[in-house]
Order: structure tokens, then C-alpha cells, then sequence
């Protein structure tokens, strides 16, 4: 995956003289001693504006690697750098951090819907990390299947697919020959290989029905009215609307077409929103889709305020209360 070193060379007109390119398979002790010695402990390095300070050892610890072979087979006079003497590379800044995270512990730790993955990969073939690059381009394959399954982008069956077809169908754009298809999956699809890219917690499934953990929050606005002397009963007042709060795809795994998304159409599935609301006004309808779809309550909160307003022909006055509860859901 990563390119050669005449055709890449190094960042900023570096590059690897061609005695130490010879002799790189016999040389490596004068190297270090050559190298590695005149190299500060702590280096600084400023990647695109971005300032980083790090250990030596830690951005040579990929032999072979870019880094490796400026900070090992150079001098420092030979590398370029910025007005305040940090070590520059015309790279992206903001990326880097990834870069250096993985060089400190071999280990691909990206946060939830990280939306690089591709810059992220070919940072790692420019700087010749070809395990970094893998991970990166598993992980992007297994992030582009359900966007493949799913024309729509979006889980709106009334019961949820078997294990959600992420990982035991093939893609639809990789051809048919040859390969496990999506009405047939693989009995050890749902195992994450060891040494496969790793799951992120959006799309964690658990073990025993191949659903997605998660939270939802069913909100409801109600009113009521009370005499001053609360001598007849409550006026209660029908609920105008029962919200939906949480991710796009549990939300459309469980009410499906009763979900009203017109406040928010063409929401990714792994994106939040706080912008639906059900087509029922029964809470009980809502929890019976919960509950069927393995969801359980977890907590709950409501708050009132309290209002008079005149009577229609009448001095006296009613108290109408307001309420806003919201019902708080997860599924392990």
C-alpha cells in the first residue's frame, strides 16, 4: 500500500542519500549512532501548523515508516523546519493526532462516527504505516455495508433484520461470485476476527438477537384544567404530540413508518436527532413498540407549571397546569 522510497521520498524535499540507501541492511548501528544521537530526546514537531511535542522513540517505532527513517537515517540539519526550529511536515494537522496516537501503542482508536476514515488512511500510506492503512480500509468496508444493504439509508422494517446484515452479507457492489449473499450469512459472521478492525459502539451487537444497544426518549407535552374550588373533576386535554429523541436507526427500527421525520428528513441512521414525533397520541402504544423491540424503561422525569385563566362569563378562575414528562429507554 505505500509507496516506494524513490518514488516517495521524503516531505519538504528530504530524502535518503544514496549512501545510506545502500547501506541501509548493514548499517543500522552507525545509523543510530549517526542519527539517532544528534536527535533531541523530546522533539517538537509542527505538522501543518499544528504543534506537537512527543519522545523520539515514539515517532520511530514503526521501522521503516516515514518518520522512521527521517528521525534514525538523518540529520537534524537535514530535515526542514519553522521559524522557531520545530521539525515541519506539510501535512494535515488535525489528522496527525491519529498518527501519533497509533505510533505510541500499535493500537486504532478512533471516536464514535469519525468521518475520516479515508483522509485517515491515506495519511497512513503517506507516512508508510501499511498496518494502520489496513485497519483503516476494513473498517471502512465494514462502515459502507449497511449504506449497500440499505438502499435508503435508513432500518425501517418492523422487526429488525438478523444481525442487522452488517457483517454476514457481502457487498452489493463487489460482485456475485464466489461470496456468502445476504439471504445466506456466514455462521461466523457475527465474531470479530482477532486482529479484524473493532466495532464501534454504534454498531455493537449483542450476542443474543443480533440488535443494537442503545437509548430512547419518548417525550409528551399534556394540560389540564382544575376549578378554583376543585369541586369538579380534571379537564384533561388530549396529547398533542408524543417526540422521539435518539438515534436515527433504533428510532426507525421500532416505529417504523409511524415515525413522522418530516421536521427531519434524510437524517443519517448513525446520527441523533431530537426532531421526530410519533403519527399516534397513545403512550401506551409507543411503550408497546418499545417493549416488543426489547427496550426497557430506565428512568423518567416531568415537569408542571401552573397557570389561571378567567372563566367565560364568570369572575371566578381555573388553574390550568402544563406538564412536560420525558421516558427514558435503553436496550442492553
Amino acid at each position: 500500500m505505500a509507496l516506494a522510497d524513490s518514488a516517495r521520498g521524503l516531505p519538504n524535499g528530504g530524502g535518503v542519500s544514496p549512501a545510506a540507501g545502500s547501506g541501509a541492511a548493514g548499517s543500522g548501528a552507525a545509523a543510530a549512532a549517526g542519527g539517532w544521537s544528534s536527535f533531541p530526546e523530546i522533539v517538537e514537531l509542527n505538522v501543518g501548523g499544528q504543534v506537537y511535542v512527543t519522545r523520539r522513540c515514539t515517532v520511530v517505532s514503526v521501522r521503516d515508516s516515514l518518520l522512521w527513517r527521517m528521525f534514525s537515517q538523518q540529520q537534524p540539519s537535514e530535515l526542514p523546519r519553522d521559524s522557531k526550529g520545530r521539525f515541519f511536515l506539510d501535512r494535515d494537522g488535525f489528522l496527525f493526532r491519529y498518527i501519533l496516537d497509533y505510533l505510541r501503542d500499535l493500537q486504532l482508536v478512533l471516536p464514535e462516527h469519525f468521518p475520516e476514515r479515508s483522509r485517515l488512511q491515506r495519511e497512513a500510506e503517506y507516512f508508510q504505516l501499511p498496518d494502520l492503512a489496513r485497519r483503516l480500509a476494513q473498517a471502512r468496508a465494514v462502515a459502507a455495508r449497511p449504506a449497500a444493504l440499505h438502499r435508503d439509508g435508513s432500518i425501517c422494517a418492523e422487526e429488525p433484520p438478523p444481525l442487522l446484515g452488517y457483517l454476514e452479507a457481502e457487498p452489493l457492489e463487489g460482485g456475485g461470485g464466489g461470496g456468502a449473499s445476504a439471504s445466506a450469512p456466514s455462521p461466523t459472521a457475527s465474531r470479530s476476527p482477532s486482529g479484524g478492525p473493532l466495532l464501534t459502539p454504534s454498531q455493537s451487537l449483542d450476542g443474543a438477537g443480533g440488535r443494537r444497544s442503545g437509548y430512547i426518549t419518548i417525550g409528551y407535552r399534556g394540560s389540564y384544567t382544575i376549578g378554583r374550588e376543585a369541586q369538579a373533576d380534571a379537564k384533561f386535554r388530549r396529547v398533542a404530540r408524543i417526540t422521539v429523541c435518539g438515534k436515527t436507526a433504533l428510532a426507525k427500527e421500532v416505529f417504523g413508518e409511524t415515525l413522522n421525520e418530516s421536521r427531519d428528513p434524510d437524517r443519517p441512521p448513525e446520527r441523533y436527532t431530537a426532531r421526530y414525533y410519533l403519527k399516534f397520541n397513545f403512550l401506551e402504544q409507543a411503550f408497546d413498540r418499545l417493549s416488543e423491540a426489547g427496550f426497557r424503561m430506565a428512568a423518567c422525569s416531568s415537569t408542571g407549571t401552573c397557570a389561571f385563566g378567567p372563566e367565560q362569563g364568570g369572575p371566578a378562575e381555573d388553574k390550568i397546569w402544563t406538564s412536560y414528562t420525558e421516558y427514558v429507554f435503553c436496550r442492553d
